[in-house]
């Protein structure tokens, strides 16, 4: 049976390892949003309709991986405050609204990127990233009701 300190030490262990993966995601975000003209090029070896409409598609992955990179960014400033065990404040419900209306803005930019070439996988993307827009704009709401019941609670006491 598990102790509350066994309990707590595993609730570390996995928020530690969600920090680093938060990281790495947006660190190689960074590197692979950078060396997209040449990765898009290599990649059209393979895929030849990438290289037909090139330019296009750097252009809308590019957009695609800023609006990614915003996301993580955003997930790395709450999870901040989950490290720091104050997580009920202001700022996250402001990072959870510009999560949402950029998880909505992904969704559209799937839709243009379906005009130059449509696959399967995009349109699971997209249903995808519109359902993540709506979850964070839901929590956004859950979250300010809690940030204001905490600075109630903070003033009685």
């Amino acid at each position: 049976m598990d102790t509350k300190r066994d309990i707590r030490a595993k609730k570390n262990h996995l928020t530690m390892w969600t920090k680093y993966l938060l990281d790495f995601m947006f660190y190689a975000g960074i590197a692979v949003t950078v060396t997209l003209p040449l990765s898009i090029r290599k990649i059209g070896e393979l895929l030849p309709y990438m290289i037909e409409h090139y330019e296009e598609t750097v252009i809308i992955y590019f957009v695609l991986g800023i609006g990614a990179l915003v996301l993580v960014r955003e997930l790395r400033k709450i999870f901040r405050t989950v490290l720091e065990g104050n997580c009920f404040v202001q700022e996250n419900v402001i990072s959870l609204q510009k999560m949402g209306n950029w998880s909505f803005f992904i969704a559209v930019m799937s839709v243009v990127r379906s005009i130059v070439y449509m696959t399967v996988a995009m349109g699971v993307v997209i249903l995808v990233f519109v359902i993540a827009g709506l979850f964070s704009k839901v929590l956004a709401c859950v979250f300010e009701e809690a940030v204001r019941y905490k600075q109630e609670n903070d003033l009685t006491i």
